[in-house]
């Protein structure tokens, strides 16, 4: 069947007439009516201008791949040495991507007056002809294996038309005996015609696939015809602007020289990247590429004995089979990489583990970094800050010293401030200086009483915190104690002071703690006022004071310096009223303000755990008004304030500044000399408080093992030092301090002090039970067992010592510590005996025949033999004999006979030096 009219083929295609005539003169086909004729081209320009409308041309391929195999033979010898050929099969492959048609387009260069010449050397033209051979040479193959396939092509198509005559015979055939079936023939007739009816589909279906694959393979072929003939791109010179023609000429010129060659084809230029942004940009290099380039970038195969190196095989690495390992394109050596240099900022503590995962390394590595320090670590360990610095810049890192994420920082960034105005405020003054200088007793006559007389000792053991009212106005003192243990306790006193009366007593003259309180009042950069004391005795020196305070920079006002000297007398009151009136003159010149209407601030003087009240803080108001009821933070301690004393024991509900006042409600006791301040969050005071605590229990135990790690090494080969043991509890946190502090310090290297626990308040049964664990001595100052833990005591035999006086403390533990030192051990010669026979005896060796030349032979001493005055034995004697009796002793000038113990050596003439160990008792 030729040809087929418009209505025939629209029942074909099951659709209206007049639809498919609109459809073939949009596809440029004119047919009139349904009756007009229809040829193969009329229906193939359908279809195309039907593929175009629905999209269909995107959908073609714009992609052809060639491949190419070639298979050969190697020889290679295994694991036995024997040889075995190995067929190896290499697979190339090429690829041809289709252009869009606007790249297809050739681009002609327009010509530009005056366009200058190309320069191009004489390499770059030949690897230019080099191309252009290549290509032609390819576009050749090309065409060869084209008109092949053009040829195939045909064979189809005629192939095609035999098929679709001999599908319109069975159709007529068919339709003959559909209509012998109407006609009311037999059954089988109508059989053969459905057969028929459906061999003629089959043969329809079968030719329009034939069809299709036709005309794709004829649209492949013509676009790879197009894109090996077309012409390379040239890129298109710019029109020329409207501006002079030499600057444009000069810039063209410029560009086109030899520093900068016109670009090549396939490069990207202005031209070639002006098209949609959504098509993927092809560079010439992939449409041109080389069989020879194809084949490095196919994976090779690794065989036997290979010894290339090659990491990009198909067999999978031992052990890891059933792993995706990508292709190593690139068979290049390259070089190691740089190691990473991580900034790491190190707090106050971290741990090893820590410390190594900031670091991006495996803890071990730490560990071994810490070892080859010398300091043996686990994973867990804390280490401070300092040592883990030191770690991370070893290793090669850098190391920056960091905080936690503090929550103090609230109390800077958080911290309101009221624009309260600033009052005048009373001063607060220290009196320091030695023991026994009168510094309580120069408080007690200005305060009008007995506070001396109520201390242990006559001694003060603790900050006493006063204020006193004078005619011309308010003055707090703090006392502090003079003996060299409250060291700590002076520094505090100075740290809080605005004044110190440096008390020095006339006869006594300048001491120890005086100069240690100078150092301390010079630290804090606080003016001193010296009381030279003890006047009224007789003995008294006030030139010698001032010539030794002089010496120590103390300089008094009228040589010249800026110290007010005043003579006093605290047992009669001399020059009381002068040292009252220089202490206020001193206040004024100072100017003391501070802020009253705001959130107070202070300092914890003295701190004590009370059994009837809990935790007792002394707190001196620095700044602002401290009221019942306000949410306190001291160190880690933290609570409101439910009562408020004074000096004297009576209740107030408020304390401005520099007013000493005595507090009950903290959770804990606060350490003495913590800061202390008001907050109006309690949920803020207590995480603030809790962070302080975890953050003090890392420091104490880095800080314990540095210890530890220092005195390792210290002690190895050493012999095992004797501990004593101490318990320490006191009434008040600033005696318990002194107490420890004055503990250790009569450490020894034979024996040595621990303080295993120190606390304030009474001793409980929990103290007895520790200190039987670890067979420690209790101390009480001021503080006293109660009846449980004293029977426990008992039982378990723990020595509780009570003390009210730190001398006597002090004393007994150092008499303790001399009585566990190991006697002294001295030699004293008591005689020296000449040997002047020796007899052999069989069954009891030599014996010697002596005569005593000096001092005396005991039996129980010991002997050095000496010969040529070279000591060749020490040992005891075996036995003493006057004649033939047994002695105890042979005083000089007497014969007697001895043996030696184990030895037989003896000679005539050889002398024996008789000596005792006699052991001494040690002290400290």
């Amino acid at each position: 069947m030729s040809s087929i009219n418009v209505a025939e083929f629209a029942a074909e295609l099951k659709m209206p007439a007049s639809v498919l005539l609109e459809q073939l003169r949009a596809a440029g086909v004119n047919k009139s009516n349904e009756n007009d004729a229809l040829t193969e081209t009329d229906k193939a320009q359908l279809l195309t201008a039907l593929r175009k409308a629905h999209g269909a041309q995107d959908g073609e391929k714009k992609k052809i791949t060639l491949t190419r195999k070639s298979t050969s033979e190697i020889k290679q010898a295994d694991n036995t040495g024997k040889a075995r050929t190995i067929q190896v099969e290499v697979r190339k492959k090429r690829v041809f991507v289709k252009r869009d048609g606007a790249e297809a387009e050739p681009v002609v260069e327009a010509p530009v007056a005056g366009a200058p010449i190309e320069v191009v050397d004489a390499e770059q033209r030949a690897l230019r002809e080099a191309e252009a051979r290549k290509s032609a040479e390819l576009a050749e193959l090309q065409a060869n294996e084209l008109k092949e396939k053009q040829a195939l092509a045909e064979r189809e198509r005629q192939r095609e038309t035999e098929a679709q005559e001999h599908a319109k015979q069975l159709e007529q055939t068919a339709q003959e005996k559909r209509a012998a079936a109407d006609s009311g023939k037999s059954a089988a007739a109508k059989k053969q015609a459905t057969a028929a009816e459906k061999a003629a589909k089959e043969a329809q279906e079968q030719a329009e696939t034939q069809q299709r694959a036709r005309e794709l393979a004829e649209k492949e072929a013509a676009a790879l015809n197009r894109m090996m003939t077309q012409p390379r791109r040239v890129a298109k010179a710019p029109p020329p602007p409207p501006a002079p023609a030499p600057v444009a000429a000069d810039k063209a010129a410029s560009e086109r020289t030899l520093h900068k060659p016109v670009a090549k084809p396939g490069t990207k230029t202005e031209g070639a990247d002006a098209k949609p942004k959504d098509k993927k940009a092809i560079k010439q290099s992939d449409l041109s590429s080389s069989w020879k380039d194809d084949s490095a970038k196919k994976r090779t195969i690794k065989t036997r004995g290979d010894s290339s190196g090659g990491a990009g095989g198909w067999r999978s690495p031992k052990g890891h089979r059933n792993k995706h390992h990508e292709d190593n394109v690139n068979s290049n050596f390259q070089a190691p990489l740089e190691p990473m240099v991580h900034e790491v900022h190190v707090p106050e503590t971290i741990s090893v583990a820590d410390l190594a995962h900031k670091m991006s390394v495996k803890g071990s590595e730490v560990v071994k970094m810490l070892m080859k320090m010398g300091q043996m670590v686990t994973i867990n360990q804390i280490l401070d800050q300092e040592t883990a610095m030191i770690v991370v810049e070893e290793m090669g890192h850098k190391a920056h010293a960091a905080k936690l994420d503090d929550p103090e920082a609230f109390l800077v960034d958080g911290e309101v401030q009221l624009d309260a105005e600033a009052l005048p405020r009373p001063p607060v003054v220290t009196i320091m200086g030695h023991v026994d200088h009168g510094k309580t007793s120069l408080l007690d006559y200005i305060r009008r009483t007995k506070v001396a007389a109520g201390e242990a000792g006559g001694i003060t053991q603790h900050i006493g915190a006063y204020h006193v009212e004078t005619p011309r106005g308010i003055i707090t003192f703090l006392d502090t104690p003079g003996h060299e243990a409250f060291t700590a306790m002076r520094a505090r006193g100075a740290k809080a002071t605005d004044i110190v009366i440096l008390v020095v007593a006339a006869d006594d003259g300048v001491m120890p703690q005086t100069i240690e309180a100078i150092h301390h009042a010079k630290a804090a950069g606080v003016p001193i006022v010296v009381a030279v004391n003890k006047i009224d005795k007789p003995e008294a020196n006030p030139d010698r004071v001032k010539q030794e305070l002089v010496a120590q920079e103390v300089v008094p006002e009228e040589y010249g310096g800026d110290s007010p000297f005043v003579q006093v007398s605290a047992k009669v009151g001399t020059g009381v009223d002068d040292l009252l009136e220089q202490v206020l003159l001193q206040a004024e010149v100072l100017e003391l303000k501070a802020p009253v209407q705001s959130q107070a601030k202070g300092l914890v003087i003295e701190s004590r755990l009370d059994k009837g009240r809990g935790p007792v803080a002394t707190v001196l108001v620095q700044s602002g008004t401290l009221k019942r009821g306000d949410i306190m933070l001291a160190g880690a301690a933290f609570g409101r304030v439910r009562a408020m004393l004074d000096e004297t024991g009576k209740a107030i509900n408020e304390a401005g500044p520099s007013i000493p006042v005595e507090i009950q409600g903290l959770s804990e006791v606060p350490p003495a000399g913590e800061e202390v301040m008001v907050l109006l969050d309690e949920r803020k005071a207590r995480e603030i408080a809790l962070f302080r605590q975890g953050k003090f229990r890392d420091v104490k135990l880095a800080k314990q093992q540095a210890a530890k790690l220092e005195n390792m090494f210290e002690n190895m080969g050493e012999g095992q030092a004797k501990l004593l043991n101490l318990i320490i509890k006191s009434d008040v946190q600033g005696s318990q301090e002194a107490l420890t502090h004055a503990m250790q310090k009569l450490s020894t290297d034979e024996v040595k002090v621990n303080v295993v626990h120190g606390a304030v308040g009474g001793i409980s049964e929990s103290d007895v039970n520790l200190a039987t664990a670890s067979q420690a001595v209790i101390i009480g100052f001021n503080v006293r067992a109660d009846h449980l833990a004293r029977k426990l005591a008992e039982n378990n035999g723990i020595d509780i010592r009570y003390y009210n006086i730190i001398y006597e403390a002090v004393d007994e533990v150092k008499a303790a510590m001399s009585g566990m030192l190991s006697p002294e051990r001295k030699e004293e010669i008591i005689g020296l005996v000449e040997i002047r026979q020796v007899y052999r005896i069989s069954k009891i060796g030599a014996v010697a025949g002596c005569y005593v030349l000096d001092g005396l032979v005991k039996r129980t001493s010991q002997a050095r033999l000496l010969r040529d005055n070279v000591v060749l034995w020490t040992g005891e004697l075996d036995s003493l004999k006057r004649f033939k009796d047994d002695a105890k002793e042979v005083k000089a000038g007497f014969e007697c006979g001895l043996s030696l113990k184990a030895f037989n050596d003896i000679n005539e003439g050889d002398q024996l030096e008789i000596f005792e160990v006699k052991e001494f008792a040690r002290s400290l």
